[in-house]
């Protein structure tokens, strides 16, 4: 039997009905891969259903929440080349891991392949798509889809070397955008990432969240990845546009508190990120401005 190429990596918690059913339909994939389930100190049973149900799947059970950082604990296991990381109300389709890990054998300088998500139960393209299938970075001609100057971890492969040399998903960040900062670090290394238009994942989105708290957390993590990475006019820039067009409301503003009480820690971790990165992060700006996907509520 051919060495598998691909670990999936799902973070949960206290989300045990929908993780089963992901593990149900992951498991049953014709292009099925290892699976490792990190468990963020779910206090409703999750540990145990998955143990019970799929003793075949790799369960690492957190003491406390790491957040999306909790990939990185199963990522530091991981012996593949690529690890794609599955959300547990997310379905990679038939064959979109085999294409994915296809992508990335044919081109060494790819650090990452984001596929096209599906929403269920209609099937409705996600509304970021349009923003990924026409974004406006520059990319070499090699590249097999448009280049990307972001990942969405539910929907992702990623190298698994590129991911350790970048550090992986900043504990800071916890949930929310986790991904931006990680992205840019990527693209700072020299690495490419893209969209694939025949790489299908589905989305069921799933009701056990906490949007206002999920609204803020992303506020607050796209303001800290702009002061940590973007030239001083482009961070003051974009974090205008950001509070400008969030609600004026308390959680916006704990989210603005949360960002200013790191700043010392954002200060001295500041690295920029290169010219030509900037240049990509700056034609992206008019797309985001006007996305439909973009907008801050709950």
């Amino acid at each position: 039997m051919d060495e598998p190429r691909v670990t999936v990596v799902v973070i949960t918690h206290n989300r045990r009905a929908e993780l089963l059913g992901t593990l149900a339909r992951m498991t049953a994939l014709p292009d099925a891969a290892p699976i490792v389930v990190v468990d963020n100190a779910s206090t409703d049973g999750t540990a145990r259903a998955v143990a019970a149900e799929f003793p075949g799947v790799r369960l690492i059970a957190a003491d406390r929440n790491l957040g999306g950082a909790g990939r990185n604990v199963a990522v530091r296991e991981v012996t593949t080349p690529y690890v794609a990381f599955c959300d547990d109300d997310t379905v990679w389709q038939p064959g979109a891991l085999s294409r994915a890990a296809d992508l990335l054998d044919a081109h060494p300088g790819l650090a990452s392949v984001t596929g096209r998500c599906l929403v269920e139960p209609e099937l409705t393209e996600d509304p970021l798509t349009p923003e990924l299938r026409d974004s406006p970075v520059p990319g070499p001609e090699w590249l097999p889809g448009p280049a990307l100057l972001g990942i969405m971890a539910g929907l992702s492969m990623v190298r698994v070397s590129a991911f350790r040399h970048a550090g992986g998903f900043s504990e800071r960040m916890w949930l929310g955008g986790e991904e931006e900062l990680l992205a840019l670090d990527l693209a700072a290394a020299g690495w490419w990432m893209c969209w694939a238009e025949d790489v299908v994942i589905t989305h069921r989105p799933s009701t056990a969240r906490d949007p206002r708290r999920r609204r803020a957390l992303g506020i607050r993590n796209t303001l800290w990845t702009l002061w940590l990475r973007r030239p001083v006019r482009s961070a003051l820039r974009r974090s205008a546009t950001v509070l400008l067009s969030a609600p004026a409301d308390l959680a916006t503003l704990g989210a603005v508190t949360e960002a200013l009480r790191g700043v010392l820690w954002v200060l001295r971790e500041r690295r920029v990120v290169p010219a030509h990165v900037e240049h990509g992060l700056r034609l992206l700006e008019e797309p985001q401005r006007t996305s439909v996907a973009r907008r801050y509520v709950g």
